[in-house]
Parts: C-alpha cells; sequence; structure tokens
C-alpha cells in the first residue's frame, strides 16, 4: 500500500504571497481585457438640457457626465431651483432623476409652470417598484416618463400617463471599474445594502457556513440578524461612501447582490403591489469592477448578462454556500467569468449608451 503524504498547511508568508499573485493575476486579466474596449463615438446633439439630479452620485454623475457627451449645453440644478433654472436657460429638456427623497413638496407646481413655459418634461425613475405610493403622485405631472421596472410601465399608463418607456439603467465607468486596491479592502465574500427583511432572512441561513472565511458585510439596518453580536465583526454599519464601495467590490473574490422585496410594506412604499422583474443598478456596477457577482434572479436578467457565463445566479440559500464554496477553490474560472461579465458591461450597459436611447425616444 502506497504511503499517503500528508499536506503541509501554508505558511503565513506562502498564503500572503499566493494571494498577491492572484491579485496581480486577477488586475492584469482586467486591464488587458479592457483595452480591447474601444470607446463609443457620440455624435453631439445641438441640445440644451437642463438635468435635475436625485441626490446619489453613484447614478447622478454618470447620467451627468453622458448627457454632456451628447447634447451641446447641459446645466445641472438642484431639485429646489427647477422652475428659476428653467425659466433663465430655456431648455429643450428638463430632465428629472428619480424626483424622490431629496425633491421639494413643490415639485409638481414647478414641473407645471416649466410645462406652461412650452419646455419639455421627462422624469426617470429609479427606485421602482419600491415607492409607487409616491411615484403615483407623479405619473401624470411630466411629459414623459422613463422607468428602469418593467411592471411599472403598465401601472403608469394605467393611471393615464400618455408617454411612459421602460429604459434601463446602466453604470459610470468612470467610478465603477476594475483598479488595484489595498490589502485592508480583501475579502472572500462582500456585500454591500440595506438589511431589508428579506436579506435578513437570506443571510441569517447562509452566514453559519461562512465562518472561517472573510467577510464584509456593509449597510444599515443589520442589527435585525438573528446573530448579530456574532457576526457584528462583518459588518460595517451604516452608509459607504461609493468610491469605499468600488474598492471593496475589487477586493472581493465574489460580490453578492440580493434584490430587495417588494412586498408592501417590508420596508417598501409600493402600495400598488407591483411586482419587481428589473435588475436593480448594483448589478452593472458590480460587473464593472471586474468581481464574480452571484445575483438572485429577476426576469429581465438574461436581456443584459448570460447567467454562468458572465455572472452566476442562485436559487436558495444551501445553492449559494454551494456555488460561493465552488467558486471560492476554483479561481481560474471565477476570474474568466468576473471578465466577460465586465467587458459586456462596458460594452453595452453604460449611461453613455443608455442616454443616448433615452434621447432617442424622445425624438431628440
Amino acid at each position: 500500500m502506497a504511503r499517503q503524504r500528508s499536506i503541509k498547511p501554508k505558511s503565513s508568508l506562502e498564503a500572503s504571497y499566493a494571494e498577491g499573485w492572484a491579485d496581480g493575476v486577477r488586475d492584469g486579466a482586467c486591464q488587458s481585457a479592457a483595452a480591447t474596449v474601444a470607446q463609443p463615438i457620440v455624435a453631439k446633439r445641438e441640445l440644451r438640457i437642463l438635468y435635475v439630479p436625485q441626490g446619489f452620485p453613484a447614478i447622478d454623475q454618470g447620467v451627468m457626465d453622458a448627457l454632456q457627451q451628447h447634447a451641446g449645453t447641459v446645466h445641472q440644478v438642484h431639485p429646489s431651483g427647477m422652475e428659476a433654472a428653467a425659466a433663465e436657460m430655456r431648455p429643450d429638456l428638463v430632465l428629472v432623476m428619480n424626483g424622490l427623497h431629496v425633491f421639494p413638496d413643490n415639485q409638481a407646481a414647478q414641473i407645471s409652470a416649466i410645462r406652461a413655459m412650452g419646455i419639455r418634461t421627462a422624469i426617470w425613475f429609479a427606485d421602482d417598484p419600491y415607492f409607487s405610493r409616491e411615484t403615483k403622485q407623479l405619473a401624470l405631472v411630466y411629459d414623459h416618463i422613463f422607468t428602469h421596472e418593467l411592471e411599472a410601465v403598465d401601472f403608469y399608463r394605467s393611471l393615464g400617463a400618455a408617454n411612459v418607456s421602460y429604459m434601463p439603467l446602466g453604470v459610470n465607468p468612470a467610478l465603477f471599474k476594475a483598479k488595484q486596491v489595498e490589502r485592508e479592502y480583501r475579502s472572500d465574500i462582500c456585500f454591500v445594502g440595506q438589511g431589508f427583511w428579506n436579506r435578513i432572512a437570506l443571510f441569517n441561513k447562509v452566514l453559519p457556513s461562512l465562518e472561517g472565511r472573510r467577510v464584509v458585510i456593509a449597510g444599515g439596518e443589520w442589527q435585525r440578524l438573528r446573530q448579530f453580536k456574532r457576526y457584528k465583526r462583518w459588518i460595517r454599519q451604516g452608509f459607504m461612501p461609493v468610491e469605499e464601495t468600488v474598492n471593496f467590490y475589487n477586493g472581493a473574490k465574489i460580490v453578492l447582490n440580493v434584490h430587495r422585496t417588494t412586498n408592501p410594506g417590508l420596508d417598501n412604499h409600493n402600495d400598488a403591489g407591483l411586482r419587481g422583474a428589473s435588475i436593480n443598478p448594483r448589478t452593472y456596477e458590480i460587473a464593472a469592477c471586474g468581481t464574480l457577482q452571484m445575483t438572485d434572479v429577476r426576469d429581465d436578467l438574461p436581456r443584459y448578462f448570460t447567467p454562468g457565463r458572465e455572472l452566476v445566479t442562485f436559487q436558495t440559500p444551501l445553492d449559494l454556500v454551494s456555488k460561493i464554496n465552488y467558486f471560492l477553490e476554483n479561481e481560474h474560472e471565477r476570474r474568466a467569468i468576473a471578465v466577460r461579465g465586465m467587458l459586456r458591461t462596458m460594452r453595452e450597459h453604460t449611461f453613455v449608451s443608455r442616454v443616448g436611447a433615452l434621447l432617442n425616444q424622445l425624438g431628440l
């Protein structure tokens, strides 16, 4: 009988060297792949656009940069000053991002006054279907509604809105991109987002299987976890700046994406009871960083990414744990899927592409 060879565990120095080597290979693969993506050629339109951001930089700056590439003149204004700015600028279009959270109570009055000047208005809802209580009140205020949520299109039409278009969100590649990060940002598994109840239910079942892994969870409401004290060392409570999020995405071997529940009353104002069918902007943002993404499934996901080739999907907590274990042990396959997802995002899912499609929809 052949003598069985014992396997000596790696020393900390050997482990650090192996990890550094793997990081270098990953960074090189992302840089080489990114170099193959040609910059889009955008024909600038003779348009004057007044842009009203929603107060969330990850989306706001990407849309602003894209508008500046497409239109000759673009001004940005705080929601409180829309009417005055429109009266002074006389733009071809006032584009409002989301219209929620940071917008004043007189939003509808301001938009009505702008329309009375003969200026065209459009809103791009980015939080559908989670705030149908509020967006229902805005549906007839604007000339044109864009929504990233498939299920919301017929809802707004049923309210009497004449011009409603499905327009998915995208990513700002100047911000979300593959890059080298310091050791403090490294992890095996990372999740950034609020601890909504459906996420809490999932993580309650998954976290015990991740003992011994390097885990980072960032966001609010994670004290809802059944064993919060046990996993507190993994959790960064509160809001994480976008730049930090990008660093943690780049430092992770796997980034999880769990869409929030659409059930009315569970952290939502979805009084209309709309079913979520569309992917969130995080799907594009994770992919753009060249890190393997594991996500739950929404109906329109296959329109934008090929599961198993450009990201990995899961159905149940057990399925998720199994796939985490598999891909942490299969670095080459993990890296190949991540790079393909990054390339698909850079080529097709940037805000430059989305804004061009939006302006085309408006015939501008």
